[in-house]
């Protein structure tokens, strides 16, 4: 198994392909959070009609449907592109993990927190990195991109706050809003938003971006 920073040789993936495994899993959820009904008999043919009762029996519903997208989702990424981004499969662990005590424990709270656990421990990594003089950003982008050091470094900083940002925000929204809210939240609100930050870091990548020139010069002194 490869992960995404590992893989000798990179395959072309289609764009609409790629955001269909990583976004797929998360609309399920949505829809099944919202129209419980709908995957309700298929949930209660394996798991105990009991564990979806009451007011918080939707979002189990979802949860229970959440899991087997999840993991259909990440083989399907490593049989067609023959590797696991190093980001989705994290967060497809915590998902398998997080989902799967919640339903043992019957506690929604498990699933709702695992945003602000999963982000919160990627920005203390990365900040945390940074602290070490690790620009850890780099094992996930240079792949795309060639930057200067200070690039790498601003580029770690900026994601590790933000990725804080998002576990304070899933924080707020899930305490505060309902389980609907909250779950087309994730879907709706932290995606543009993500899109929205990604966009405020292209001048980064354009002013620390390495030229072809001079990556010839860094090895010609090498």
């Amino acid at each position: 198994m490869l992960l995404e920073s590992e893989a000798p040789t990179r395959q072309k993936v289609n764009p609409a392909l790629k955001l269909l495994l990583e976004m797929g899993p998360l609309c399920v959820f949505f829809v099944a959070n919202i129209r419980p009904e709908w995957f309700r008999p298929l949930v209660e043919a394996i798991l105990p009609a009991s564990m979806f009762q009451g007011d918080s029996g939707g979002i189990f519903i979802a949860t229970s449907v959440f899991i087997p997208i999840t993991v259909l989702a990440m083989a399907a990424g490593l049989l067609i592109m023959r590797r696991i981004p190093i980001m989705p499969l994290a967060s497809g662990i915590f998902v398998i993990v997080f989902g799967i005590l919640a339903l043992w424990l019957h506690n929604e709270v498990f699933i709702k927190m695992k945003p602000t656990i999963y982000n919160g421990l990627v920005g203390v990594i990365l900040l945390g990195g940074l602290a070490f003089g690790r620009s850890l950003v780099r094992y996930v982008f240079e792949s795309a991109f060639d930057l200067q050091p200070e690039g790498w470094r601003k580029l770690t900083l900026n994601w590790g706050v933000f990725f804080l940002f998002l576990a304070v925000l899933n924080e707020v929204v899930w305490r505060n809003f309902s389980n609907e809210f909250w779950s087309g939240f994730k879907l709706l609100g932290t995606m543009p938003i993500t899109l929205l930050f990604t966009a405020t870091q292209v001048p980064i990548l354009l002013k620390y971006e390495v030229k072809p020139q001079e990556a010839a010069v860094e090895k010609d002194k090498a």
